[in-house]
């Protein structure tokens, strides 16, 4: 029987890191499903999601413990499958202006009163092009639950970017 987990891993980023944990979940018979990674700063971070044998878990799980010595540390868990949110959509969210503290705490804290999930979440800060200014740039895709009220949380979206300084946009992921 095959065994879903979700690991995270981050430690100081140096070539051959993902390889690493490759080799150790192709070593014990486990199926590399998805991932997120990438650098930030000098650090490396990452989220995997893989399937291995139940018998190979423990075994595994050693393995890993090895590469924990290198520097990394790495957390593992049975994955869970949860309930999808309902009927709702997915929507993109796009946000750009200039940077300042408070502008994720924020436009989160809106989607959070409108009980949105934030599936993924990308931020970057960079200068703009033609007068170097900081900008604040965010995407995100997020779950609407069946009875939001989206024109009400474009509106509160607005407020706060007005507020902010910064642009809002939506795409709609699943149009009919």
């Amino acid at each position: 029987m095959q065994i879903p987990l979700v690991m995270t891993i981050i430690g100081p980023d140096r070539t051959g890191l993902v390889e690493s944990v490759a080799r150790t979940v192709a070593e014990h018979g486990g199926n590399w499903l998805e991932s997120r990674m990438c650098r930030l700063g000098g650090e490396f971070a990452g989220i995997l999601r893989i399937e291995i044998p139940s018998e190979k878990k423990s075994p595994l799980l050693a393995a890993l413990q090895d590469l924990q010595e290198n520097g990394l540390q790495i957390v593992v868990r049975t994955d869970q499958p949860i309930a999808i949110w309902g009927q709702g959509k997915q929507t993109k969210l796009e946000i750009v202006g200039s940077d300042r503290p408070g502008i994720v705490r924020e436009i989160t804290s809106a989607l959070a009163r409108a009980n949105v999930n934030v599936e993924e979440f990308f931020s970057e800060v960079v200068s703009a092009p033609m007068s170097g200014e900081t900008l604040f740039k965010a995407t995100a895709r997020l779950q609407l639950p069946a009875n939001c009220d989206l024109a009400a949380l474009k509106r509160d979206l607005e407020k706060i970017a007005a507020d902010l300084l910064v642009d809002v946009s939506f795409a709609d992921l699943n149009p009919r």
